[in-house]
C-alpha cells in the first residue's frame, strides 16, 4: 500500500512454526488482502459479501449480514474467551467480529511491553496518548472473524504515520537507531505520505474444515503433516550428513 497500490489480494501458501493442534499445520493456505483508504467497516463489508456468496454458491445457504460485532473486552467479560461460540444448539454457522484487542501485552520474563499482534497495528485514535503512560489500556484496531468458536480470519488497520510508528517502537524497547536500522525503509516511506490502509487474512483450511464439518484441518489439506510435523509421503524431515552441514555452515550440539 505504501508503494502506491490501492488494493490487492493473494492466495498464499504459508509456512509457520506453530504448535500442532487440530486446527494448525506447519503449512497452510490463506486468502490475504490489503487495501488503501479503508476503515474496519469497509473490510468487514468486503469479507462478509465474499463469505455470503461462497455459502450461497457452495452450500445453498443464505447468511444474514452484517455479522454481529463485539469488542475483545466484552467477549472476555461475557464469555471468558476471545473466540466465543454463539450457537444455541451447536448447529448451523454463527459469525462474529471481535474487535479492539489490546495493543500491548506485558512480557513477564523480560519485564517489558511487547506487541499483542505485530508492531504495525494501529492503536485506537483516542488511546494514542496512553501509549507511554498506560500501555495496558491501549486498544488496537485489530480484529478477528470467528465462526462457531473458531478464528478463521484476522487483520488490522495499520499505522501509516512515521511519528506514531516510532512511538510504538519506543514503547516496546526499540530505540530510534535500532528502529531505523531494521525498518528505515518503511519509516522513510511514511515520511513521504503513506495512505491509511489495512488488511485481513482468511485461513482457507480452517474455513473449509468448518464448512465440511470435520474436526481437523488435516482432513481438507492434500498431503498434511502429522502431529510431529513429519510428512508421511516424503518422510521429511530426513537426516543430513556432516558434509551437508559443513556446506551450509551449520553446527549442531548434542542434547545432554
Amino acid at each position: 500500500m505504501v508503494a502506491g497500490f490501492e488494493r490487492y489480494f493473494q492466495i498464499a501458501r504459508c509456512f509457520r512454526d506453530e504448535d500442532l493442534r487440530s486446527d494448525r499445520q506447519p503449512e497452510f493456505t490463506q486468502l490475504d488482502m490489503e487495501l488503501s483508504f479503508v476503515d474496519e467497516d469497509t473490510i468487514f463489508d468486503i469479507v462478509e459479501r465474499l463469505l455470503c456468496q461462497i455459502f450461497k454458491d457452495v452450500m445453498g445457504r443464505e447468511l444474514k449480514r452484517p455479522f454481529p460485532k463485539i469488542t475483545y473486552r466484552e467477549a472476555m467479560e461475557r464469555y471468558g474467551t476471545d473466540k466465543p461460540d454463539l450457537r444455541k444448539d451447536k448447529k448451523g454457522f454463527e459469525f462474529l467480529w471481535v474487535m479492539n484487542f489490546p495493543l500491548f501485552k506485558f512480557n513477564q520474563e523480560e519485564k517489558r511491553w511487547d506487541m499483542e499482534h505485530h508492531p504495525f497495528t494501529s492503536p485506537v485514535r483516542e488511546d494514542i496518548d496512553l501509549i507511554e503512560s498506560s500501555p495496558e489500556k491501549v486498544r488496537s484496531r485489530a480484529y478477528d472473524l470467528v465462526i462457531n468458536g473458531v478464528e478463521i480470519a484476522g487483520g488490522s488497520i495499520r499505522i501509516h504515520q512515521r511519528d506514531l510508528q516510532e512511538k510504538v517502537f519506543k514503547r516496546i524497547g526499540m530505540d530510534i537507531l535500532h528502529a531505523r536500522e531494521r525498518f528505515g525503509f518503511l519509516l522513510e516511506a511514511f515520511s513521504y505520505g503513506a495512505p491509511p490502509h489495512g488488511g485481513i487474512a482468511l485461513g482457507l483450511d480452517r474455513f473449509l474444515a468448518i464448512m465440511c464439518g470435520v474436526d481437523s484441518i488435516r482432513e481438507v489439506i492434500a498431503f498434511p503433516k502429522t502431529q510431529k510435523a513429519s510428512c508421511p509421503m516424503t518422510e521429511a524431515p530426513s537426516p543430513v550428513d556432516d558434509r551437508q552441514l559443513r556446506e551450509l555452515r551449520i553446527k549442531t550440539d548434542k542434547i545432554r
